[in-house]
């Protein structure tokens, strides 16, 4: 390859490399990446390339509060590399409607400028009628959507940088169960969005066990100059399939065994339970016999609550208790309810 290509393709490779305000890259760590790409250059060569080459053609900024310097382009900055077609900008603006009810804005603020520019060239095709669909396409939540909890774009930036270059975060977290701030060396190992509320899994000072820390409780987050901690043999989808967000009530699966009715029976055959299900007309009935295995986990029992009248569990035994109970606290309340609605005057 001649010194011009591989210039330009170095450049090409800084040019995606470098994140957008209030994202920061060092220059070390621009460095390692273009290494890891093969562009093998010193550090005189990067920082030449950066300030004399780049930065003049570019909205490339250097922060040079601190050493190493950091880089990174102004926050409304557009440079698609490669551009948009049609097909991604359509579920750009599509994920962009999902996305807006599960995350919280500062986190969804980050893809911005590729939503921005996604709309933009849906806009500007209206000659052929696709600068209405951006108009015509949204995403509803399936069940009622919390609105996501606020976060500091600071604590996101620190957060996300920690993870990533598996760099130690001291925080200060508000302790749900004890009511006040505390101060924490976190070694971030992962991020999970449920629901409404993203979590960051570490762990904790100088403790192996892997703990949960909601990212909005996160009152201050800065780099620490702590040595990184692995875990070793972490892996984030067993820790998940464990159970950590599902509240299991026991490890092994269970058989749901259950009656439901016609809308229901509807439902599930669009969009099953699990991959081991069947459905079963009963007889004299427009309702259908459903057998299913299920983990035996509180989100599969809020979604049986969530069916109201429309199916009765037989078994597993635990659950139709569960239900039971549920049921019969619910009719006291709103017998109560009544009664005192009658005797007030």
């Amino acid at each position: 390859m001649s010194d011009t290509r591989n210039t330009l393709f170095r450049y090409l490779a800084m040019l995606q490399l470098i994140p957008r305000s209030p994202g920061r890259i060092s220059t070390p760590a621009l460095l390692e990446k273009l290494n890891e790409r093969g562009f093998h250059v010193d550090a005189r060569s990067l920082q030449r390339d950066l300030r004399d080459r780049l930065s003049l053609h570019f909205p490339l900024i250097c922060d040079d509060t601190e050493k190493p310097f950091r880089w990174y382009f102004d926050r409304d900055f557009h440079c698609d590399l490669p551009a948009l077609d049609t097909s991604s900008a359509l579920t750009l603006v599509l994920a962009e409607e999902y996305l807006k009810g599960l995350l919280p804005p500062v986190v969804v603020g980050q893809l911005a400028p590729q939503f921005r520019n996604a709309r933009r060239l849906l806009d500007g095709l209206a000659d052929n009628g696709l600068s209405q669909w951006a108009q015509r396409v949204r995403a509803i939540p399936n069940g009622k959507a919390l609105i996501p909890a606020p976060l500091d774009e600071s604590i996101w930036q620190a957060v996300s940088q920690g993870l990533l270059e598996r760099t130690p975060l001291e925080v200060t977290y508000l302790s749900r169960s004890a009511g006040e701030e505390k101060t924490f060396t976190l070694h971030p190992q992962g991020l999970v969005s449920r629901h409404s509320v993203t979590y960051l899994l570490a762990t904790v000072n100088d403790y192996v066990d892997i703990r949960q820390f909601a990212v909005h409780r996160i009152k201050q987050a800065t780099l620490s100059g702590a040595p990184w901690r692995e875990t070793g043999a972490f892996d984030l989808d067993d820790y998940i399939r464990g159970g950590a967000f599902g509240y299991r009530q026991s490890q092994a699966d269970v058989d749901l065994v259950a009656r439901v009715s016609p809308h229901v029976a509807w439902l599930l055959a669009e969009t099953p339970l699990s991959t081991s299900q069947s459905l079963t007309p009963l007889d004299d009935s427009d309702w259908q016999h459903l057998t299913a295995r299920v983990p035996d986990d509180q989100e599969t029992l809020w979604w049986l609550q969530g069916m109201g009248a429309g199916i009765e569990v037989l078994s597993p035994s635990h659950w139709r208790e569960h239900l039971l109970d549920c049921a019969r606290r619910v009719l006291q309340l709103y017998a109560r309810a009544d009664s005192t609605s009658i005797a007030a005057p």
